[in-house]
């Protein structure tokens, strides 16, 4: 009997080793039912879940471009890039030229006085930069054009450079530079006074460090010695003022620092995914920026990362003298050679070398 059973047991064994893998409940690939049930609606739940956090994520982005494709429609723009006999041809890297424009026009009695701005009537430009940003692996350089630089405008002699402006507007301005410089410029950017004093509200303020007081009623500006938080009209009286040591050049110097730090602090993680700051800030620029017709809203990205990003080489174009001429006043000659190794330079992508960058 015993062998009976025994055989028995062998013959199951041997045909329970014979099974197909995924048919044995022992071995590795074998199909073994769960003891555990699912609850019966946890998986609908999970898909509706998701899809709720999908139909989320993609009404933010439709607001978002919705955002963006407003802002970009509503970009002033101006067709101020022409071709000209003569003119630069294109090179490497991209070449900005902005501007800051004196212009009271759009401004009303309460923002004249809030900006201490006065009465002046036309438009100049107080504040005229440059900046290069470079296809190479070079930093990005942001230089000031001193707007009392003396120019020969055709039809109009010997001028300051921001008389151009007066002048013929953007078109000659950009002209001119172009003829200073050999450097064709590929975008440009005007903003007004109350534009600036927005931008610099809406981000709450930029902190600069004053190396010395200044007190400047015509720019309604009072400032102690040391770093502080500048709101919008303390930063506009900041970049207007020439009650300092140095006059224009410190001026200048002030615009640079100032406009690094403030698109540093716009162009921040913190800035832009906050909506309390990223839309007024966006509402403010373009309300009050002029462009030129071929500039949309990447482009000005693209503009302020360059400038903010870190890394940005600043200076003025080098200085030859300052005479005083008659029916002009004090200019700004610029050291010719010096000056055609500095652009030079940046036509050709390369750094500017360190004996040529000046405050």
């Amino acid at each position: 009997m015993v062998r009976i059973l025994a055989g028995v047991s062998d013959r199951y064994e041997h045909r329970t080793r014979e099974l197909p893998a995924y048919l044995d409940p022992r071995g590795s690939g074998g199909y073994a039912p769960s003891h555990r049930s699912a609850s019966p609606g946890s998986r609908p739940h999970k898909r509706r879940g998701l899809k709720i956090g999908l139909s989320v994520v993609a009404a933010l982005l439709l607001v978002i471009v919705g955002f963006g494709a407003y802002l970009d429609f509503n970009l002033k723009r101006q067709d101020v890039l022409a071709d000209y006999a003569g003119r630069p041809s294109a090179a490497a890297g991209t070449n900005w030229l902005m501007i800051g424009s004196d212009s009271r026009s759009d401004l009303s009695a309460a923002q004249k006085q809030q900006l201490a701005t006065g009465d002046a009537a036309g438009s100049r430009t107080d504040t005229i930069m440059l900046l290069h940003i470079p296809d190479s692996g070079v930093p990005p350089t942001l230089v000031s054009l001193p707007r009392d630089t003396l120019v020969d405008v055709p039809g109009n002699g010997q001028q300051k450079l921001n008389a151009t402006f007066s002048i013929g507007g953007p078109k000659l301005l950009i002209q001119t530079v172009e003829k200073l410089t050999n450097l064709r410029i590929d975008h440009y950017a005007e903003i007004g006074f109350a534009g600036f004093a927005g931008v610099v509200d809406a981000v709450g303020g930029v902190n600069i460090c004053v190396e010395q007081p200044i007190d400047d009623p015509n720019a309604g500006l009072t400032l102690a010695a040391g770093c502080q938080m500048l709101n919008g009209p303390q930063a506009l009286g900041y970049v207007r003022t020439r009650a300092t040591p140095r006059a224009d050049l410190d001026r200048i110097d002030h615009q640079r620092k100032f406009l690094s730090a403030l698109l540093k602090k716009a162009t921040s993680v913190g800035s832009l995914i906050n909506p309390f700051t990223s839309v007024p800030m966006a509402l403010n620029l373009t309300n009050d920026i002029t462009v030129d017709s071929g500039t949309h809203l990447w482009n000005l990205a693209s503009m302020g990362l360059a400038i903010g990003g870190g890394g940005l080489i600043t200076s003025t174009v080098p200085i030859g003298s300052t005479p005083t001429i008659d029916g002009i006043g004090s200019v700004v000659e610029w050291d010719t050679d010096k000056a055609t190794q500095f652009f030079d330079a940046l036509r050709n992508d390369q750094a500017i070398p360190k004996d040529l960058l000046s405050s």
